[in-house]
């Protein structure tokens, strides 16, 4: 096992870096959005890229669609 001390590490903070495919499929976006992300940034991007460019429809109002209870409305 290797001691490392704190003043030797790097100050400098890591990218984190994904597929598009893939964060498209953990955000559910839907084929037309993952298809303008990649041509957008290509196979590989930021995660700040992509969080900040990523359109996803609006929630559906829960009390219009009915799912909660009648009690709540």
């Amino acid at each position: 096992m290797e001691r490392v001390e704190a003043d030797k590490l790097s100050k400098r903070t890591s990218t984190k870096v994904w597929n598009v495919q893939e964060f498209c499929r953990r955000q559910n976006l839907c084929q037309k959005e993952e298809w303008r992300l990649t041509r957008l940034f290509g196979r590989f991007a930021t995660a700040s890229e992509l969080l900040h460019n990523a359109k996803r429809a609006p929630r559906a109002d829960p009390v219009q669609s009915g799912s909660y209870p009648a009690a709540l409305k």
